[in-house]
C-alpha cells in the first residue's frame, strides 16, 4: 500500500511540475497561438470562403445609448464577393475587422441618415481602408441630401493623419489619391418611386424615404441579389414606404424601440431630476418603431424572416428580450431575431433557406 502512495506522490508531482511549466510557459505558448492566428487571418479570404449569395452582418446593434455589448448601428452586407457597409456607428469598424470582413474589402457605403451615431466611425472606415489597402481610389459613399459636408467634414478632421501615414510608410503604401470619401447623393422622394442607387450584375441596391421627422431625407435600402432580398429599415417611425419596400423579402431588419423599457428610463430621470433626460426618453418615442408594430409591418409585407437591430433601450441581459419584444412572436410567425453584434445571416442564392452564425462567436481566441 506504501508503495501504491509513494506512486501517486510521484504521480501528483510530476503533474503539479507539467502545470507550474505550463503556468510559467504561458506567455510563449500565448504568443505561438497568436502567431498561428495571424498566418490564418492573413492568408484567408473571409468573402471567398462564402457560399454565392446574400450575407448580412451586425457590425453593430446598438443605439446612442451605450451598451457594453452593442457598437453604433451598422450592417455589412456581402452580395457575391462584394462588401458593402450601411451606416458606420461607434465602434462598428472594429468589430468588422474582428469579424473577418476586412475594411478593404468594402466596395461602398450607404448611409441612412446624418445622426450622429450612424456615422460616428465613418471617418475610421475611410481611413482603415485607404491605408490597410493601399486604395488608390476614395471610397464610394451614398446618401441622402446633406451627404457632401458630412464627407467633407470628416475628411478635414483625419487631414493631418492623412499626412502622417503617408509621411511615415509611403506613397506606395498610403497613395495619396486614394484617401477619403468620394459622395453620391441621392434624394428619396415620399411622393417619386423608390431610387435604384447601385446596379451591378446580378445586384440592385434601392433606397426609399422613412419617417423619422424632424430628420429630412432619412432611407432604408433594399438590396436583391440573385433572387434573394434583404431590406435595411434605418432609423424611421411606422412607416407605409417600408411596408411596400419590403413586399417578398427574405430578411427584414428593423431598427426597435421599447416604449415600456424607455418608461422605466424616464421614471428613473424624473426620480433623478435628471429633467432633460427625461425629456429625451419622452421625444424619442416619436420617430422609433415599437417592436410589435414593425412586426406587424413585416407581417403585412410577407417578409420571411425578421430581425430588429439599433435596441433601444440597452439590453444587457437576455432575460429583458421578452419584455423589449413584447407580443411581436405571436404578431409575426416567421423566425423573428433580437439581434446582436457579430450576428450573421447567409442567404444562399436561388434558395430559401436563412443560415444564421455570429462571426464574432467564431473567434479562435
Amino acid at each position: 500500500m506504501r508503495k501504491v502512495w509513494i506512486g501517486l506522490g510521484v504521480v501528483g508531482v510530476f503533474a503539479a511540475l507539467v502545470a507550474g511549466g505550463g503556468w510559467l510557459m504561458r506567455g510563449r505558448l500565448a504568443e505561438a497561438g497568436m502567431s498561428k492566428v495571424y498566418r490564418q487571418i492573413m492568408a484567408e479570404d473571409p468573402i471567398a470562403a462564402l457560399p454565392d449569395g446574400l450575407h448580412v452582418g451586425l457590425c453593430g446593434s446598438g443605439s446612442p445609448m451605450a451598451d457594453p455589448t452593442r457598437s453604433g448601428p451598422c450592417v455589412a452586407v456581402v452580395a457575391g464577393r462584394d462588401l458593402f457597409v450601411v451606416d458606420s456607428g461607434p465602434g462598428s469598424t472594429r468589430n468588422l475587422l474582428l469579424m473577418n470582413l476586412p475594411p478593404p474589402r468594402v466596395s461602398d457605403v450607404f448611409l441612412t441618415h446624418y445622426h450622429s451615431d450612424h456615422i460616428g466611425d465613418l471617418g475610421e472606415l475611410m481611413l482603415q481602408r485607404w491605408a490597410a489597402g493601399a486604395a488608390k481610389a476614395p471610397l464610394p459613399i451614398h446618401g441622402p441630401p446633406g451627404l457632401g459636408p458630412v464627407v467633407d467634414g470628416l475628411q478635414e478632421a483625419y487631414g493631418p493623419d492623412r499626412g502622417y501615414r503617408i509621411a511615415h510608410h509611403g506613397e506606395a503604401v498610403a497613395p495619396p489619391s486614394g484617401f477619403g470619401g468620394a459622395s453620391h447623393a441621392f434624394t428619396a422622394d415620399p411622393n417619386a418611386p423608390d431610387v435604384l442607387v447601385l446596379e451591378k450584375p446580378n445586384l440592385k441596391v434601392w433606397a426609399f424615404p422613412v419617417s423619422h421627422y424632424p430628420v429630412q431625407g432619412a432611407v432604408g435600402y433594399r438590396f436583391e441579389y440573385k433572387g434573394r432580398s434583404v431590406v435595411i429599415s434605418g432609423d424611421t417611425g411606422p412607416s407605409e414606404r417600408l411596408v411596400r419596400a419590403s413586399k417578398g423579402a427574405d430578411l427584414l431588419l428593423h431598427e426597435g424601440l421599447a416604449p415600456n423599457l424607455v418608461a422605466d428610463q424616464r421614471a428613473a430621470a424624473l426620480a433623478a431630476g435628471r429633467e432633460n433626460y427625461a425629456r429625451i426618453f419622452h421625444d424619442i418615442l416619436s420617430y422609433h418603431t415599437p417592436p410589435e408594430v414593425a412586426a406587424r409591418e413585416a407581417k403585412e409585407a410577407g417578409v420571411k424572416a425578421l430581425m430588429f437591430y439599433h435596441i433601444i433601450p440597452p439590453l444587457p441581459v437576455k432575460a429583458l428580450e421578452g419584455p423589449f419584444l413584447g407580443r411581436s412572436r405571436a404578431i409575426f410567425g416567421g423566425p423573428l431575431k433580437v439581434g446582436h453584434d457579430g450576428d450573421f445571416a447567409s442567404l444562399p442564392a436561388g434558395g430559401r433557406d436563412i443560415l444564421w452564425s455570429n462571426r464574432l462567436n467564431l473567434l479562435p481566441f
